[in-house]
Formats: C-alpha cells, structure tokens, sequence
C-alpha cells in the first residue's frame, strides 16, 4: 500500500512537471499528503520527531494566519523533485554489479597493490568515481569491494581506514554531479547555470579529493608497521603474478563508469540547454535509459529490467524515513511562503548581514548545515529553509560564489552529520556507531572548510 501511494505520487509529480496543469499539481499533493499521513505509522528515530515538528509548525502558521483549510492538503508535494533523484539514482548501481566490475577491482587490487597507503587512494578513488553517477549507492558497492582486500595488509583500524577513504571520495562528487540531489536544489535557489559554474565545482572537488588522499596517506603511515608492510607486500604480489595477464584485461573495463559519467553530463548539460525543464527532473528522466543503455551493450538486458523490478518492489518502502521528513519539510517551506513567514526569516537574515557584513556572512554560511544536520536536518532541507533569505539579501553577490558557498557547505554536513543517510547507511554496512563514524571524518573536515572558505574569500576578492 506504502510502495503504490510513493509511485502515485512521483508518477503525478513527473505528470504534473511535463503538462503544467492544476488536475495533475493538485493529485501530486493529495498523494505527497497520504505519503505522510501513511508514513507515520513506519517511521522512527529522529527522521519522526523532525517530521512531526514541521508538521505541527506548518498546521500552526496556517491557523494562525487563517488559510483556508482546504488549502491544507495543497501545500505537500514539495520537495518530491529532490525524493524522485533519491528514488531512482540506486538503479544505476545496477550495471556496475550486472558487468562483475566488483571482481575486477579485487583481481586489481591483488595484482597491483603493495602498501595501504596505495589501497586507501584507490578506495577513495573508486568511491570518488562511483558517487559521481551513483549517490548512495557508490558506499556500499565501493565496500564490499573493497574490504575483502583489507585483510592482506597490516592496518591498525580497518574500519577506521575504510570509513575514511570511502566517505571522503564519496562526499567530493556532491559537489558537482548531477545525480547528486543537492546540486539540483541549490541550482535551481541560485539560478546558476551548470555549466557556468561546473569548472568551479569540479576544481573544489578535485582539491578535496587531493587533501583526502595527502592526510589519508599520511596517517596510513603512522598506522602500520613499516616491518609488516614490507613482508606482506612481497607475499601479496608473489601470489597474484599468475593472474596477471586477466587482470590486465578486465582493468580497462573500469573505463565503462568514466565513460558513462562524461556521457550522463553531457546529456544533462545539453537537455538543461535546450528544454525549459529543471535540472533535478532532467536527472531523474535520463537516469534509467542511462542504465538501460550500458546493460544493454553489456549484454544484460533481460537481468537488467528483472532488477528494475525488484528495485522498485523493495527499494521505495525502504525510503520511508526519507519520504516523511522530506515532505514534512516542504509542507513547512510551502507553509512559510503561503502565511508570509519567510519575509520574517529574511528580516533575521537581513540584520545579520547588515552586522557582520558580506564577505563575514560568506564565512559563517558553510557552517549553516553543518550545524543543522546535528539536528538532523538533511543539508537540502537547511539550505532551502534559508534560501529565500540568502536570496533576497545577498542578491548582489554573483551566483557562482553563492552556489560555490552553499554546495561546499554542505559537504561537511555529509560527511559528519550522524543522522544523514552517509553515516547512517555506513554505520549499517560497517555495525559501527553514526557518531564514531562522525569522530573519524573530523580532522579531514575541519581542514577542507579552511580550503572551502579561503576559495570563497580569493574569489571575492577577485
């Protein structure tokens, strides 16, 4: 029943995005508001008590200010656009693991590598190209490729050594790729093109990755004994020379995923260029012909549309904490917009940076969602929150920074947030606490926020 009322309300929001009509708005918000209402009795933990309260926030603001209550069941339905990339971007994971790509990294990493630091690179690395096109699914995949290798090398904390490098590489592609839902949110607050503002994405991104494999490297090398490593690295690459021919064969196949990434932002770059449609729509329509396509030439078509199914039978009841707080917090933005509260908001705002001034507000505004997602608050939920605000008071400041400002600062929200879908999904795969896995992120983050605030401040300036 859950699973039918989510596909009714993405199907009538896709409908309602093509024909802009008021029939099709009008049936995505009933089904957006029975998505709630039916969500609430499967839903606990901090993604309840967050709902709730946007809920009975927005139920207060509309009474408060006397909107007509058949109004009430009309102000769901935002945020779908963000929960359709959610919904939809694990189905990419599906030619990665149709095409063995798994077993041809371990045949890689058996063959070529030798010391942990060379292991911690290619994990972020791996983790960095499959979150470009992947979202969530890149963790779990870039894992259990990945730790079976770990037992060959001496290193002192595994988990501590795998949450770092996969974390890390997962978090620098938020930046800039596309299936990445919080691109698409903070695109379309800034009005900034994407292509326009890519270089500058993707160059912070490439520098995160750099500070990642620098610090990640070093403390591999204070974490092993140089005595062990040199032992079992002689084992190691003794014992995979038979294979190397094979592996050699299947590494160029990993080029698919670098293929495939260039051709799924072209695509998005060339549809946002020449259709009116919105960025996180553009994404969710190419998404599953993408996938198709590469099964296709992979030659597993008919696999191919058995896990479509299967995806769409399991994956949709599983997004239910997703679902509630999403909703639940559109319900509140809409609210705000609806009674006039977020003129109130941007007034807060407006006095702030009237006291500290632009370029001190350019400072304090990364740390926004790291400190809401303490809370819980996913980073696109904070930064639409404050949007209209930033919008209204930093109008002047071009849209490049304010994009480079808002999407790098939600990067250490990823990365340290214990109640996102990061560390939550990791602290599942790896039977370790959200908040551990938060401790170990906190000396990479702090170090990529100094990089993060002094680009902003450089490119003020120039």
């Amino acid at each position: 029943m859950l699973k039918m009322i989510y596909t009714l309300a993405i199907f009538f929001y896709i409908l309602s995005s093509l024909f802009p009509v008021a029939l099709f708005h009008n049936l995505m918000a009933i089904f957006a508001f029975l998505s709630v209402s039916c969500s609430l009795f499967y839903v606990r933990g901090p993604a309840l008590i967050f709902g709730l309260l946007f809920l009975i926030l927005g139920s207060f603001l509309l009474i408060f200010h006397h909107i007509n209550p058949a109004l009430f069941i009309l102000a769901f339905g935002d945020m779908l656009q963000v929960l359709i990339v959610f919904a939809l971007v694990p189905i990419l994971s599906l030619p990665i693991q149709l095409g063995g790509y798994a077993r041809d990294i371990q045949d890689m990493i058996s063959q070529k590598l030798k010391r942990p630091t060379q292991l911690y690179s290619l994990t972020s690395i791996l983790s960095y190209v499959f979150s470009s096109f992947m979202n969530l699914a890149a963790l779990p995949i870039t894992y259990y490729a990945i730790e079976p290798a770990t037992c060959h090398y001496p290193i002192l904390n595994k988990s501590r050594f795998l949450n770092r490098a996969i974390t890390h590489g997962y978090a620098m592609p938020l930046l800039w790729a596309p299936v990445t839902p919080i691109v698409g949110v903070v695109l379309e607050l800034t009005n900034a093109s994407y292509t326009s503002v890519l270089p500058y994405l993707i160059t912070l991104s490439f520098i995160g990755l750099g500070l990642d494999l620098v610090i990640g490297s070093f403390t591999s090398r204070i974490h092993q004994s140089i005595k062990s490593q040199s032992k079992q690295s002689q084992n190691e690459t003794a014992a995979a020379i038979e294979r190397s021919e094979q592996t050699s064969k299947r590494s160029y196949r990993f080029l698919h995923v670098i293929v495939a990434i260039f051709m799924l932002n072209i695509c998005i770059a060339l549809f946002e260029k020449w259709t009116p449609l919105s960025f996180l729509f553009l994404v969710s329509l190419l998404i599953i012909p993408l996938a198709l396509c590469w099964c296709f030439i992979l030659g597993q078509t008919r696999p191919f549309f058995t896990g479509l199914k299967d995806h769409f039978n399991h994956h949709l009841f599983k997004m239910k904490n997703q679902f509630f707080i999403f909703l639940s917090a559109g319900f509140f933005i809409t609210t705000l917009h609806m009674t006039h509260t977020d003129q109130v908001i941007s007034h807060w705002i407006s006095e702030i940076v009237n006291f500290t001034g632009v370029t001190y507000f350019l400072l304090i505004l990364p740390l926004i969602p790291l400190v809401l997602a303490f809370v819980g608050l996913h980073p696109a939920i904070s930064l639409v929150l404050i949007a209209e605000a930033i919008h209204t008071n930093l109008a002047h400041v071009s849209p490049i920074i304010m994009t480079l400002t808002m999407l790098g600062g939600a990067i250490p929200a990823f990365l340290m947030g214990p109640y996102n879908g990061t560390l939550g999904l990791m602290s599942t795969i790896m039977n370790e606490k959200p908040t551990t896995l938060s401790n170990w992120n906190f000396i990479y983050t702090m170090v990529y926020l100094f990089v993060l605030i002094a680009g902003i401040q450089i490119l003020l300036i120039f």
